[in-house]
């Protein structure tokens, strides 16, 4: 059995600020080491259910997030910028089973802890074939595309909810309950952990019960822009039309390229951001 787990960082236990989430921020190296821990409790769950081969993929900002010093050292870990499937990276149709650790739920979802969609502000929505979308839909419609079921998300509350909508009798793991976006009740990491890594067994012992999160091509992403000059530029890509003052579209038969224009559209929507922060 041959197991996917794409590793996120703002649904890990114990986390609920933004410092925590990147380089420069206070927490942000112990906040690696939970996120490695969580990583940790999913790839001992899939080799304790019979797992030979497990591949793990930092799937956070960066992706330079989890400590490769302190991961499991059954698994594989993929780290580092610029891959065309993004958080998807190293997935394939020969896996039997994807598991997403540490997942937060879409922008603008109430007491989602951290909430949004793959940028911070830039992203108000994303759409997949006309339905708002969130990273949890995006990367199971991939592993879907790909005929791999998603078998266990773990998150907030309110991430664990949107998994359970959208892909149905899925394991869940909620670690923490938003109070607001940046407040949460949360588990200590310890007994996350532990809850983390017997839900991983579980699902896997029971693989036959799940099903692939399928999307019928051609696939249509959508994006709500939070600048009129974010949807303009990114509009200038071949391929790339408008759809709306602060909205942009892109159709391909091939989900990897959903991706991989997705991330283009981002460096560029969070550079053009970046440039009229004065603006709000």
């Amino acid at each position: 059995m041959r197991v996917f787990v794409s590793v996120d960082m703002e649904g890990v236990s114990g986390l609920t600020d933004p410092d925590e989430m990147r380089a420069e921020g206070r927490g942000y190296e112990r906040g690696c080491e939970l996120m490695t821990a969580d990583a940790n409790a999913a790839v001992a769950g899939a080799y304790e259910a019979g797992a030979v081969d497990v591949v793990v993929t930092d799937a956070h900002g960066s992706t330079k997030n989890i400590r490769a010093d302190l991961i499991d050292e059954r698994c594989t870990l993929i780290r580092g910028p610029y891959r065309p499937l993004r958080m998807g990276q190293g997935i394939g149709p020969s896996h039997d089973a994807a598991m997403f650790v540490g997942y937060h739920a879409r922008a603008g979802v109430p007491h989602g802890v951290l909430n949004h969609t793959w940028m911070g502000y830039e992203i108000q929505n994303l759409y997949l074939n006309g339905e708002v979308c969130g990273e949890i839909g995006l990367i199971a419609g991939l592993a879907g595309s790909m005929g791999v079921p998603v078998v266990l998300v773990t998150g907030d509350e309110a991430a664990c909810a949107e998994a359970r909508v959208l892909l149905g009798d899925v394991e869940t793991v909620e670690v923490k309950k938003g109070i607001d976006r940046y407040s949460a009740e949360v588990l200590p990491p310890a007994r996350a952990q532990s809850l983390i890594r017997a839900a991983a067994a579980r699902a896997l012992r029971d693989l036959d019960r799940f099903r692939p999160y399928v999307v019928e091509p051609p696939y249509t992403l959508g994006i709500d822009w939070a600048s009129t000059s974010m949807a303009e530029s990114c509009a200038m890509i071949p391929g790339v039309k408008r759809a709306g003052t602060r909205s942009v579209e892109f159709t391909s038969d091939d989900y990897g390229q959903i991706m991989s224009v997705l991330g283009i559209l981002a460096t560029i929507g969070g550079s053009v951001g970046c440039s009229g922060q004065q603006y709000g």
